[in-house]
């Protein structure tokens, strides 16, 4: 007891020390044990190997404090994990998620770092003093005896061995169970290397994909005015949709267009951005997303045919293949880089943007392409303060007490897209030639929907609010009266299951752009279209059919509520 009475001869003695740093390294373990579905065999093959590793590493020293700051990439990636557990509930850190790192900007970092407060705040209060005490063991005069030392590596090569021969048996009861992807933090370490390797493939991206061509051509006439716009959205669900159901009106411009056609059972293959707009834009799914270091985007296909082309973006460029595919376009502005524009530009700006491109082009077949800001968090600042049609809208804590604040700000900002949208179409229903929107989101978005708090998207493992969609398509009278059979064929497959890969193939049968790499089974405007088995791209970009995701119960009462398909 002497040692409680006097806390700094505790927080001095090596052996106490040695101890605290072992629980320390040993925290994300504990949650992770408890958020992970792991059978009885992964769970001890989890646990006691690095326990023992942990043992080892620390007892190499006289003084452990000298391996806890050898250590501080560990205790780093133990920070970065326990704060996705706060966010996520569950998972490892994800190769996306260190992607996501090098593709959000700044500004979306701090617009999400300042609503985890407490998570930052549990993370320093429990690493910054463990480095602190590493320091006070380095410069103590006290060291661990060698009869200690010799003894806890005893200890460790035991319980080391127990957890590495419990391996076997968590193969047996699971064979998909290995020890890089299922054991922290081997797994994450694995996860920065697959990480490294695709930045790498993008980053030479431009070299191979030089070579490529569609051999694409248009099947239309010539002589033709034609305007295609692809719209998409960002973090749009379609559970929040009134087009599709829900209880508020958000879709009132949208609800009174004619000639539009919305896909109810509509998901994203992918939840994070940086996947799934290239899907979107490219013959990349996830059956066969590797494809996608090697080909062009659709922007190249309709440039191929002959149209002129632009890319508008209210986003920041992002290091991403998105980059890569605007620089495709004969005219992209990305206006958040724009010094002359307002920080947070709304969506309405690109409405304008693609207003002046038609006007100063207006004999030109035209394909426009823009990439919205949408319902990015924070969701009120999406829009004007006088379009707040919910209120109150401004979200000063993220929690299931202001849930109700957090719904009408992103309601709102569904409201914003429908309006961008029905802007858009009324542009183009002016046109003299024909003309055609596709709208869809890249993902959608968690809000605190269910006890289990999930917030945001991107989350390793996803929910249904992150990848039910809006879908939808509008022709003008023009176009429908020149091709009658493509309206008629998308209302036929309004009902059927679609997913985000079936955009690229739409837009180029939309547009009548022939090339062997359009597929019209894929396609929703085509009687040819069929239904295929749904896939989800994992983290380490591998097709999951949709059982095999990772869906909770909750996720699927929405997709029965729904009428959607599963798997």
């Amino acid at each position: 007891m002497k040692h409680f009475n006097k806390p700094e001869a505790w927080f001095t003695n090596q052996k106490h020390l040695y101890y605290f740093f072992l629980a320390v390294l040993l925290v994300p373990h504990l949650f992770l044990f408890y958020t992970e579905p792991m059978d009885w065999a992964a769970r001890c093959a989890f646990l006691l190997a690095p326990l023992g590793a942990y043992m080892a590493l620390l007892a190499m020293f006289r003084k452990p404090g000298i391996m806890v700051w050898l250590l501080f990439p560990l205790l780093f990636l133990g920070a970065f994990q326990l704060v996705l557990l706060y966010l996520f509930g569950e998972s490892i850190i994800a190769t996306d998620m260190f992607l996501n790192l090098f593709t959000t900007n700044s500004t979306e970092a701090m617009e999400l770092l300042d609503k985890l407060i407490p998570s930052v705040i549990g993370v320093v209060v429990l690493y910054v003093p463990t480095l602190v005490l590493a320091v006070v063991s380095i410069r103590s005069e006290q060291t661990l005896g060698r009869v200690f030392r010799k003894k806890a590596l005893i200890r460790a090569a035991w319980i080391f061995m127990a957890g590495v021969s419990f391996i076997p048996v968590a193969r047996h009861t699971n064979p998909d169970f290995r020890p890089h992807l299922h054991i922290y933090p081997a797994n994450v370490f694995y996860n920065i290397r697959l990480a490294t390797a695709r930045w790498k493939a993008s980053v030479a991206y431009p070299e191979t994909s030089a070579a490529f061509t569609f051999g694409a051509r248009s099947q239309r006439d010539r002589q033709q005015r034609e305007v295609y716009v692809m719209v998409i959205g960002e973090t749009a669900r379609a559970a929040n949709f009134g087009l599709y159901g829900y209880g508020r009106n958000t879709t009132p411009g949208l609800q009174q267009t004619p000639n539009l056609v919305y896909f109810t059972d509509a998901l994203s293959q992918a939840n994070a951005t940086h996947k799934s707009v290239p899907i979107l834009m490219s013959a990349a799914s996830a059956e066969d997303y590797e494809c996608m270091y090697r080909q062009k985007s659709i922007i190249t296909a309709f440039k191929e045919a002959g149209f002129r082309t632009a890319f508008f973006s209210n986003q920041l460029p992002n290091h991403s293949f998105i980059d890569y595919f605007a620089a495709e376009a004969d005219v992209h502005t990305f206006l958040k880089e724009d010094p002359e524009e307002a920080l947070n530009p709304y969506d309405t700006e690109m409405v304008k943007l693609a207003a002046r491109f038609l006007a100063d082009y207006p004999d030109d077949k035209i394909f426009i392409v823009l990439h919205c800001y949408g319902s990015h968090f924070n969701y009120y600042e999406r829009y004007p303060e006088s379009e707040a049609f919910f209120t109150p809208d401004k979200i000063d804590k993220v929690d299931r007490k202001h849930r109700d604040v957090l719904v009408n700000a992103y309601d709102n900002s569904i409201r914003a897209t429908d309006k961008v949208l029905s802007l858009l179409i009324r542009r183009l229903a002016a046109e003299e030639g024909v003309a055609a929107l596709l709208y869809t989101s890249d993902h959608g978005e968690d809000m605190l929907d269910d006890r289990r708090n999930c917030f945001l998207h991107s989350s390793p493992v996803p929910t249904y609010y992150q990848l039910h969609v809006p879908y939808l398509l509008w022709t003008s009278d023009t176009y429908n009266r020149a091709y009658p059979d493509i309206l008629p064929a998308a209302r036929a497959n309004s009902r059927r299951p679609v997913m985000s890969n079936a955009f690229f193939h739409t837009m180029l049968s939309l547009g009548g752009i022939e090339t062997d790499y359009r597929n019209d089974t894929l396609s929703v405007v085509s009687p040819l279209f069929r239904v295929t088995p749904r896939n989800y791209l994992d983290d380490h970009n591998k097709p999951l059919p949709l059982d095999k995701v990772g869906f909770k119960e909750e996720d699927l009462e929405m997709f029965r509520a729904n009428g959607l398909q599963y798997p």
